[in-house]
């Protein structure tokens, strides 16, 4: 199982890594919201997620609640496909969010 990064690429721009899976998202990865803060806007890259399932839709809508409260404009690009037909079951698929989810 790939262990579950989020690096900083660029100021305001993230990378995730790993598996967005229940077995993968642990406590420790739910502390690590610190970076959705001190800026006006993130942009979250999902291109190199393999695996998701529910937890990781769950994770991304714990991003979305954090980034309200800290008043950051957040919005995801390169959704994996399982990710996406997760969301739009949900309706997440329309939201600003997702304005960025392709290439």
């Amino acid at each position: 199982m790939p262990k579950l990064t989020v690096t900083e690429q660029a100021p305001g721009h993230y990378t995730v890594e790993g598996n967005l899976t229940f077995a993968s998202i642990d406590k420790q990865s739910l502390k690590s919201f610190n970076f959705l803060k001190g800026m006006d806007s993130i942009c979250i890259d999902l291109a190199n997620v393999g695996t998701t399932d529910s937890a990781g839709l769950a994770l991304m809508i714990e991003w979305i609640k954090q980034a309200r409260s800290n008043r950051v404009k957040l919005s995801f690009k390169n959704v994996p496909a399982q990710l996406l037909a997760l969301a739009k079951l949900s309706g997440f698929d329309e939201t600003e969010y997702f304005a960025n989810r392709t290439p």
